[in-house]
């Protein structure tokens, strides 16, 4: 019967005893859920034009962090004037030509392929990216330019509820940034002709085909568009502690995201995001004493597993019905 009440009653009771705390913890998981949302919105987009799971989403968000921070130091050290402003629109090209690359070596060879062989040639991405990385830019973990590219530092304190509640100057910048291309990519290819496109080939490649629309264009498109995802994921998870291979893990939170959200919805992914980035500080604020901490590194996938169990094509999937 305690160990109930610790589980059930106690959390409750203590965000009622300390608002400010909740306020924190509400704050916290709003971040983290917006830039889960801009991971996940990368899966998305590629989905939905090529019907191909991008395992290498995550790995492309180090990769272009790490080319940021790396060209940066190089003009840095020969002594090029506006370092960080170069240094962010060759890294727009360096995704760009990245997307160029895929498609040309990658998509096309393989369309009309099974999806497990596209797939499979993500994951192959995945670890020639990791092997070029390391190659140009080393294995060690690297300080993301926030003051170069004019992110703020410090900290706002602001008394809320009877509390002190302290929000991290590059955590609202991160959400205003992150929320604003949300916004921006849902609007643009919801409204415009790309956007249609985008979805008459997500509907039925051979129809896009026959009225025009050329799929090699829009999958380097849609693979660029991803490609500046990542570039923006990297640059706020990297100002956020620093630019290594290990923010790759972070990436993979986004795939509870899509399953709560479902694959090819963007208003999934937002709503995704924010479940579980706020799940997740809910859980280590009130429950990760109780369960021994850590508690960040598994809940977004106890989430997700429940939503398979109750309604495995998420909040904004559609259901699929096979009739025999």
């Amino acid at each position: 019967m305690d160990i109930l009440y610790k589980i059930f009653i106690d959390p409750f009771m203590q965000m009622g005893a300390a608002p400010d705390l909740l306020v924190q913890a509400l704050w916290e998981g709003l971040v983290g859920g917006v830039l889960y949302a801009l991971i996940a919105l990368g899966f998305v987009l590629i989905f939905k034009a090529s019907g191909v799971f991008n395992f290498a989403q995550g790995i492309m968000m180090v990769f272009a962090a790490l080319t940021l921070v790396g060209l940066y130091e190089w003009m840095a050290r020969h002594g090029v004037p506006a370092p960080a402003a170069i240094a962010l629109v060759l890294t727009i090209g360096v995704m760009y030509v990245l997307a160029v690359s895929i498609e040309k070596f990658v998509l096309r060879p393989l369309v009309n392929q099974p999806d497990i062989i596209l797939f499979m040639a993500t994951f192959g991405l995945t670890f020639v990216l990791v092997g070029l990385g390391e190659l140009i830019f080393g294995g060690e973990p690297k300080q993301m330019i926030t003051e170069q590219l004019w992110l703020p530092k410090g900290s706002i304190d602001m008394k809320i509820l009877g509390g002190l509640v302290s929000l991290q100057k590059i955590d609202i910048a991160a959400a205003v940034i992150a929320s604003a291309m949300v916004a921006g990519l849902a609007v643009f290819f919801q409204s415009t002709r790309i956007g249609r496109a985008l979805r008459a080939v997500a509907d039925d490649h051979q129809a896009a085909l026959s009225v025009g629309i050329s799929l090699n264009q829009i999958w380097v498109i849609v693979w660029f568009t991803a490609g500046i995802v990542a570039l923006a994921t990297g640059i706020m998870w990297g100002a956020r502690s620093d630019v290594s291979f290990a923010l790759e893990i972070i990436a993979l939170k986004a795939l509870p995201v899509l399953i709560l959200g479902g694959f090819t919805s963007i208003p999934g992914a937002i709503v995704g995001g924010l479940i579980i980035g706020v799940g997740e500080k809910l859980g280590e604020f009130y429950w990760g004493p109780l369960l021994g901490g850590g508690i960040e590194s598994w809940l977004a996938y106890f989430i997700a597993l429940a939503f398979l169990l109750f309604r495995p094509q998420g909040l904004f999937g559609e259901k699929i019905i096979e009739r025999i």
